[in-house]
């Protein structure tokens, strides 16, 4: 396949890695090193509409709602006619989009693709409660989507969770929809030898737990506290290293609880010590109670961390239990956390295996090189079928 001519559309500015978690700026470098040149077309404009900032108001001081302007008619007619202004001015192969917004009205007869983490119906009192998002919101950002899906050629999620309720919700033929998953966005060259070299520097009496989230409500850190407490109790040393919220417990904070506060990946400092971090510890345990996606548990194995979750979302898709970590049910409390940690603890040569096979999943899988191919071959497919492709 010849290099395409792509027009890159996202709402935001996807040139900045600050963006959406890095996300849109690492599937934009994936195209460009796989299939081909891309030009960026973001930094949409939103119009504040005065009826519009009006309901926000309104449903916010007097009605405790979330008036979302995004998924508004015609903040997305907006953003079709600006992109289509832009895209007018040059030839392209294709449309490519980090998101359903921008692309979900655009008229053209150039194939549109998106790559996303979530689909809006899964995401209804996933997140936030239902009863908190304007209704009006909520049918908006449905028949957004659904429009979305419609005008475009592939429809591509990042996990089984999502690409599941497209297909069922919207009633979206199945070789619409692909699965690939995202990449960890981290930037380094780790190879096997550095992995068992991490291992071996891991301390055998101390278990190092690393939680990384900013909400410690969502990301569960209840479990994670009340795991690595457990394991103290049972014997085994525990360190629990908390980095970018503080801990919201009923008690004072016990010794073995590190926080860190917020390290940004936005620095070489804060890279070297979320570098740091990973290599040190034995496991991360984020056991989050809502998560689209979860590129925190890419990140861990690509130091060989196994990663400790629950079983929903997309996390499912990044985690195969005993491979690269376990997921506990939704509903689960931390005793069965305690005792998958507390067996592999005192069995370092089955610790060391799922390390390893932690690493190979990273290697093999969950890395954007991977998910680019990936990407080239569902594009190569559908320009086929369209006879598009030379």
């Amino acid at each position: 396949m010849k290099r395409l001519k792509i027009a890159y559309v996202s709402i935001y500015d996807s040139t900045d890695i600050h963006k959406w978690s890095g996300l849109g700026y690492y599937i934009a470098k994936a195209l460009e090193k796989h299939i081909g040149d891309l030009d960026y077309i973001g930094n949409l404009k939103t119009k504040r509409f005065v009826d519009y900032e009006f309901k926000r108001i309104i449903n916010k001081l007097f009605l405790g709602k979330q008036f979302i302007f995004d998924v508004t008619p015609r903040v997305i007619q907006n953003y079709a006619e600006e992109v289509e202004k832009r895209i007018n001015q040059k030839k392209y192969d294709l449309i490519f989009s980090p998101g359903t917004l921008p692309i979900a009205r655009l008229k053209t007869n150039i194939p549109i693709i998106f790559w996303t983490d979530s689909c809006q119906p899964g995401l209804v009192d996933f997140y936030d409660p239902k009863d908190k998002i304007n209704k009006e919101s909520l049918k908006h950002g449905i028949e957004i989507e659904k429009s979305a899906l419609d005008n475009s050629s592939l429809a591509i999620y990042a996990s089984d969770w999502a690409a599941s309720i497209a297909k069922d919700y919207h009633h979206i033929e199945p070789r619409k929809v692909k699965v690939i998953p995202f990449g960890a966005n981290i930037e380094h060259n780790n190879s096997l030898q550095d992995i068992s070299i991490y291992i071996e520097k891991r301390p055998k009496d101390v278990c190092k737990l690393l939680f990384i989230g900013v909400d410690w409500i969502r990301k569960g850190g209840d479990i994670a506290f009340k795991t690595a407490e457990g394991l103290n109790e049972r014997g085994l040393k525990t360190e629990l290293i908390v980095v970018g919220c503080e801990p919201e417990l009923k008690e004072p904070l016990p010794d073995f609880v590190k926080p860190l506060g917020f390290i940004s990946k936005s620095s070489e400092e804060g890279k070297k010590k979320l570098n740091k971090l990973f290599k040190e510890s034995h496991f991360l345990i984020v056991p989050s109670i809502a998560e689209a996606y979860g590129l925190v548990f890419c990140e861990a194995n690509s130091f060989g961390v196994p990663a400790i979750s629950r079983k929903l979302g997309g996390i499912t898709t990044i985690i195969k239990d005993h491979i690269n970590g376990i997921t506990f049910e939704r509903n689960a409390d931390e005793s069965g956390y305690i005792d998958y940690i507390y067996t592999l603890m005192n069995d370092f040569n089955e610790y060391k295996k799922l390390c390893f096979s932690s690493f190979n999943e990273f290697k093999t899988r969950l890395n954007w090189d991977t998910a680019g191919e990936k990407v080239k071959e569902v594009v190569e497919e559908m320009l086929a079928a369209k006879n598009l492709i030379s």
